[in-house]
């Protein structure tokens, strides 16, 4: 495999094109078996919605798009989701972390992951959590990065009938 140039940063703004590279990344992820919110198939339209939450949050200031991007391309990223309440501002959420496929098994989940943790240090939170879908694995890639499993909801994520898995929540310090 070639050298690839990395780099994850914040994005306060996100324009047009943005927003439809976003919107492939998340769509692309869904029907490849991403759990990033969605059981595939999705479309576009189906996840439109959510994208668009996740940007209002960005535009008030209060989250944080952490946009990874390799060879100057979108590769993927991830929202940190800042608290409303006063005595939890030194915590953020870590929300739909995700390497477009065409690029995953490059070592990208861990650059995004760095990235985010150090932006997170920038706006001076102490620590994040997060959600990971039971029954995939990605419990064992957070505690690679630091996160301790703090609790469990036993069946909370239906993926199809018959399927239920358990949401593991996952804390950092950083």
């Amino acid at each position: 495999m070639d050298a690839v140039s990395a780099e994850v940063r914040a994005v306060p703004e996100v324009d047009d094109v943005l927003r439809q590279e976003l919107l492939a990344c998340w769509t692309d992820v869904t029907n490849a078996g991403g759990a990033v919110g969605f059981v595939p198939p999705v479309t576009p339209e189906d996840v439109v919605p959510l994208l668009d939450k996740l940007l209002e949050g960005v535009h008030s200031g209060r989250d944080v798009l952490a946009l990874l991007v390799v060879d100057g391309e979108t590769a993927g990223f991830a929202s940190v989701v800042g608290s409303l309440s006063p005595l939890r501002r030194h915590w953020g959420t870590v929300l739909r972390v995700q390497v477009h496929p065409s690029r995953q098994g490059q070592g990208l989940g861990r650059v995004l992951m760095a990235g985010v943790h150090r932006i997170a240090r920038e706006r001076e939170w102490e620590f994040l959590h997060l959600t990971a879908r039971g029954g995939t694995g990605l419990d064992g890639f957070y505690r690679g990065l630091g996160y301790a499993e703090v609790g469990r909801l036993p069946g909370a994520i239906r993926v199809a009938p018959g399927d239920d898995r358990d949401e593991i929540v996952m804390a950092c310090p950083l």
